[in-house]
């Protein structure tokens, strides 16, 4: 309900800008202007950040991550005869977020990887919905990141909680 609401909202905006680019007073044409440069200024910013941060991804932003669970997983696996019922199933479970969480990034990757749209011919007309639209996706991209490096995070405090409870059984 909310999204449709701020979508309409978004719409009628810039429904409202381009009548005022077109139709408007000077004052209109020229508030307008501003605010379509305004936005082109976001759409570039917001292209920087997902290429800095796809270039992080790259360089194994979450990789080294991935590595030191699956490190300490093994490693409770090998140990596993010493270790509770209890601590096997969290052990099965954190493994299953893991793999989860390795799919998102996969997936995340992939989606980085797709072409850019075109840029503009120079002296053609700037599509500011076409803006809008790459802003939006880089947008995205990098709220997953966030949300993804969140989890991560999260699994890797209850993993070492987890392998602080399994060297406390072993003693």
């Amino acid at each position: 309900m909310l999204g449709n609401l701020l979508k309409l909202g978004l719409t009628l905006l810039v429904g409202i800008l381009i009548y005022n680019f077109f139709f408007g007073t000077d004052a209109e044409k020229e508030q307008s202007r501003k605010v379509f440069g305004q936005m082109k200024d976001l759409a570039t910013s917001a292209v920087q950040l997902a290429k800095s941060e796809k270039e992080k991804f790259d360089h194994g932003k979450y990789d080294k991550v991935m590595e030191q669970l699956g490190g300490v997983y093994r490693g409770l696996r090998e140990k596993a005869k010493y270790l509770d019922e209890k601590v096997l199933t969290q052990l099965d479970d954190l493994e299953g977020r893991k793999a989860k969480l390795q799919k998102e990034l996969d997936q995340l990757e992939q989606d980085e990887a797709a072409p850019a749209p075109p840029p503009a011919k120079k002296g053609a007309k700037r599509d500011p919905k076409a803006e809008e639209t790459t802003a939006s996706k880089a947008a995205d991209l990098a709220r997953r990141k966030a949300e993804l490096q969140r989890e991560l995070d999260k699994l890797a405090r209850e993993t070492e909680a987890l392998a602080k409870e399994a060297e406390k059984g072993m003693e």
